[in-house]
């Protein structure tokens, strides 16, 4: 072994960089070494896989060898045809021949990798199912952690107070551990409020550290840009959160109070005379709050006078009064709608004053303003020289005087009735004769007149459907008995149309005798005409079209397949003349021609 060792070490400090190495002398040293005893044989040591298992070297370059004697390195075939068919088959031996690993293993063993795994690489078989994951931006979706909290701002170069206590409110997010600030907004406080600190990860020190849900709690200080809030109070929901976390929560503290609002409620005695009202009391209790009449401005008087709808607001916060004109379209009236700004009305006005014509009036100079007491519904009052009838008010208004002026009825009453003012009723001049009834009408209406409107859904269930009819003209002259008509009845817009038949050696033209009108009947007045139906076109009937007298004679067979489905807006003895001159071609089973089809067959 000691010889074999330094022939085996000897090839590995003869190597160089260009050359590769020779590992046939080595083997040669290890033959002569050996005797060469059981080197050619298949079952010798030396002609398994050269592996540093084998021969006990460290697996280092140059100490491993390939057994030179192997010549086969093809893998095994894993298929095979049977039939026609190419089957799977399991090897039998690895590759270049090698024994399988699982040949050499017994079945105990193969069973115990087959079905036992390792606790300490997969863990315990009862954990082995994996749950569910849910993100937290599900799981948390629109969970907000909220607290009460307030902070002290100071007050500067004031001898009446040093802070202020301002509450707010914290809202934590449990999606992304953001954070917002907000405070509540307060009425007329005069203090910028609302979202103090957008919604974002609050730094909580220089370390680069964000607060999260588990450093919150009650009774504490909470340290955000240099202003320090104390947290007092927490709702419902933040709470069983907490406790459901195990975060033990601190006993909650009630909100401080602030000693400005304190002394607003509370105000000390001052040395200053106090005045008669508090205007500041004023202002917090009646702002926005508006008396709101309404009226009627009698301007009768004047040239060209009328009665005008107004509205008279008054203001409680400062005793103002505004005067607006209520603007009625086609009025004739630009659209100023203030009639009188809105200003401070004096009633008394101090004797030997200045003359209120030069100067405006000063509030030394009136001894009284108006109130809400001075307007009465049902009332003629007087506003800067002109007069107002109060008829009704809204009901705010009527709200305010039966807590403030129970005595004061508030009661509406009936507007005047404007018998000047009434607008005559437009008069139709009479027919022209131009166009027809309807088209002639819009002209009137309208400086731009409009189509006259259509039925559309009986143009829509008519539409194609005629009734034909064949007359003879009615007249003295001996030259007009050989003439013969052809009168359609369109049943989608009731209109009449005239065709004469050509008659040869006639001398007259035939073709279009009258265009598609409607025909009036005769006896009927301009203004409320009377067209003709189907209804009057009974065989033998006279239809009287504008001077010209026509005798109907025959009609096609849709003209009584119609008749027959419209019995009930039909009377009977036009349909008897039916039946009795087309009653031969119904006995026959004639076909009756839809929409006037067999005109051509009708007797001339």
């Amino acid at each position: 072994m000691d010889t074999i060792n330094l022939a085996l070490a000897e090839p590995s400090c003869s190597f160089t960089r260009q050359q590769k190495p020779q590992l046939k002398p080595p083997i040669a040293k290890i033959r002569a070494s050996c005797g060469g005893e059981g080197m050619d044989k298949p079952n010798s040591r030396l002609a398994m896989p050269w592996n540093w298992n084998s021969h006990g070297l460290p697996f280092l370059p140059g100490y491993t060898f390939r057994d030179v004697t192997k010549s086969a390195f093809h893998r095994p075939q894993t298929l095979e045809y049977k039939s026609g068919y190419a089957l799977p088959r399991r090897p039998t031996v690895g590759i270049g021949q090698e024994p399988l690993i699982s040949e050499q293993l017994t079945q105990q063993e193969i069973s115990d990798l087959s079905f036992e795994t390792s606790d300490i690489t997969y863990g315990s078989h009862e954990h082995s199912l994996a749950e569910d994951f849910i993100p937290a931006h599900v799981a948390l979706d629109k969970k907000v952690l909220r607290f009460y909290a307030y902070f002290k701002e100071s007050i500067l170069y004031s001898p009446e107070e040093q802070y202020r206590v301002r509450p707010v409110v914290i809202y934590y997010f449990l999606e992304d551990d953001s954070m917002c600030i907000i405070e509540p907004m307060v009425e007329n406080s005069g203090i910028p409020q609302g979202k103090r600190i957008k919604r974002q990860r609050l730094p909580k020190n220089e370390r680069g550290e964000h607060y999260q849900w588990k450093d919150l709690n009650l009774s504490m200080d909470l340290d955000v840009y240099g202003v320090k809030y104390r947290i007092t109070q927490c709702d419902s929901f933040t709470k069983e959160f907490m406790e459901s976390e195990g975060i033990l929560l601190s006993d909650p503290e009630s909100m401080p109070v602030d000693p400005y609002s304190k002394r607003r409620k509370n105000p000390q005695p001052s040395y200053t005379t106090p005045s008669e009202f508090d205007r500041m009391h004023q202002f917090l209790t009646l702002d926005r709050k508006v008396l709101h009449f309404f009226a009627l401005w009698d301007d009768a008087d004047s040239l060209y006078g009328e009665t005008r709808p107004v509205t008279i607001q008054y203001f409680l916060v400062d005793d103002t009064v505004e005067i607006r004109e209520v603007h009625e379209p086609n009025s004739g009236r630009d659209p100023f709608p203030v009639l009188m700004r809105r200003q401070k009305l004096p009633k008394k006005i101090k004797p030997g004053s200045f003359p209120s014509c030069v100067l405006e009036v000063s509030a030394e100079e009136v001894d009284e303003y108006y109130s809400p007491k001075d307007f009465q519904v049902g009332q003629t009052m007087t506003l800067l020289g002109r007069r107002f009838l109060l008829y009704d008010c809204d009901r705010f208004t009527k709200e305010y005087y039966q807590q403030n002026h129970p005595n004061m009825e508030m009661k509406p009453i009936e507007l005047p009735k404007k018998s000047d003012m009434t607008q005559e009723k437009k008069e139709v001049p009479p027919y022209n004769g131009f166009g027809s009834l309807e088209d002639s009408l819009q002209n009137c209406l309208s400086l731009i007149p409009k189509p006259p409107k259509k039925n559309v859904l009986k143009m829509l269930e008519n539409d194609h459907n005629v009734l034909r009819y064949s007359a003879r003209l009615d007249s003295q002259n001996p030259e007009d008995e050989v003439r013969r008509f052809i009168l359609s009845y369109f049943l989608s817009n009731d209109v009449i149309s005239i065709f004469e038949k050509p008659t040869r050696n006639s001398g007259i033209i035939g073709g279009k005798f009258l265009e598609k009108t409607r025909i009036p009947k005769p006896g009927s007045t301009v203004e409320n005409p009377v067209f003709y139906s189907p209804a009057d076109f009974a065989i033998g009937a006279t239809v009287e079209v504008f001077g010209h007298r026509f005798v109907l004679t025959d009609a096609d067979h849709y003209v009584l397949t119609y008749m027959e489905s419209n019995t009930s807006q039909i009377p009977s003895q036009t349909l008897d003349s039916l039946h009795q001159k087309l009653g031969v071609g119904m006995a026959n089973n004639q076909p009756a021609g839809q929409n006037g089809e067999d005109v051509a067959e009708l007797s001339s």
